[in-house]
């Protein structure tokens, strides 16, 4: 099956409208879909390498405009679609308490799940429904969603396909741990 899958994404790549279908699975992955646009972005570089930074473009734009319809989605619908999204996600219960203390973090937070492997719709959907600053909000989505997409299209453009398997095993890991490593540089500076 993942053969399969993996063969008609490679076919795609060849694809005139692949970065339609790029850009419509990062605006949606944004806010409700639960596949991330990497999924996409991977075949397309390694089947186009000369076109890395336009996928990357391509899936930061919509990824952050995507973003933002989350965001509208926690700040106007949150009852009638926020929540059931997050309920579906498995992160409905914990939205409550979460809710108290996010804006406090918001930048990192944005920043974190824009980078990582967490997924970025309940970010998006959470910062709305708290009423994180938007301008905070769409700025760190676009800091973020860049050092995702083009770190993945410099990798995938240096070394091709044999960092496939790095990024789509490790790269997530790789940036949590960063992201970890550079919260509690700031934590450790602020307590000296």
């Amino acid at each position: 099956m993942m053969s399969t899958l993996y063969h008609r994404t490679m076919a795609l790549a060849e694809d005139p409208r692949a970065l339609w279908f790029l850009a419509l699975v990062s605006f949606v992955e944004s806010s409700v879909f639960p596949i991330p646009p990497d999924v996409l972005m991977i075949p397309l570089i390694i089947a186009r390498p000369d076109r890395a930074w336009l996928i990357a473009g391509v899936a930061l734009v919509s990824s952050v405009l995507g973003g933002l319809l989350g965001y509208v989605i926690g700040a106007f619908f949150y009852d009638t679609l926020g929540q059931p999204i997050l309920q579906a996600l498995g992160k409905g219960d914990a939205m409550a308490a979460f809710n108290t203390r996010f804006n406090d973090f918001g930048f990192w937070a944005v920043l974190i799940a824009g980078i990582t492997p967490f997924p970025y719709k309940v970010i998006t959907i959470m910062s709305g429904w708290t009423g994180m600053p938007v301008l905070t909000f769409f700025v760190t989505s676009i800091i973020a969603r860049g050092i995702r997409f083009y770190l993945v299209a410099a990798l995938l453009r240096a070394f091709g396909e044999p960092i496939r398997e790095f990024i789509e095993r490790r790269l997530g890991l790789a940036l949590t741990v960063f992201m970890a490593a550079l919260i509690g540089g700031f934590a450790l500076v602020k307590v000296l």
